[in-house]
């Protein structure tokens, strides 16, 4: 992981609006969970998954265009954070989309590894945090459990 602890904080706490990619509608997947979690604590989940129009009571956007449309619609900032749950083979083509819509954060969860598009993505100025889970890293920090 190697991370830096206060780059997660920094994350984790001034991030209003989290797209999560792949938040799966199966019960048992880590998405799903994760998802209704980050919902349950105070963030604005917003699911992108083209297979599926609606997830954990959220309506799904089918890519990250659309949903930092609706995010920049609701808010007027758009989203802060995206959440990767795809396999690292996919990641460069989420970085593209993450420079190119201005959205200034990255987590890719435990296993999701992209080290050359990370660095891209950290070179345009995007924070990012790479094979780590943002249940565990939030869950460790019980200050943020109340937040609203």
């Amino acid at each position: 992981m190697g991370d830096d602890s206060g780059l997660i904080d920094e994350m984790l706490r001034t991030a209003r609006t989290i797209a999560v990619v792949g938040l799966s509608d199966k019960t048992w997947r880590a998405s799903h969970n994760i998802g209704r979690y980050l919902a349950a604590n105070g963030y604005r989940v917003i699911p992108v998954n083209p297979a599926l129009s609606e997830v954990i009571g959220l309506k799904c956007y089918p890519d990250l265009d659309a949903a930092q449309a609706e995010a920049r619609e609701y808010s007027g900032t758009g989203i802060d954070i995206v959440d990767v749950f795809r396999a690292s083979e996919h990641v460069p083509a989420i970085v593209d989309d993450v420079i190119r819509l201005g959205i200034p954060g990255l987590w890719l969860q435990d296993g999701v590894m992209h080290d050359e598009a990370v660095g891209r993505a950290r070179a345009a100025g995007v924070k990012c945090v790479q094979n780590d889970c943002i249940f565990r890293e939030h869950s460790a920090r019980p200050e943020l459990h109340t937040r609203e």
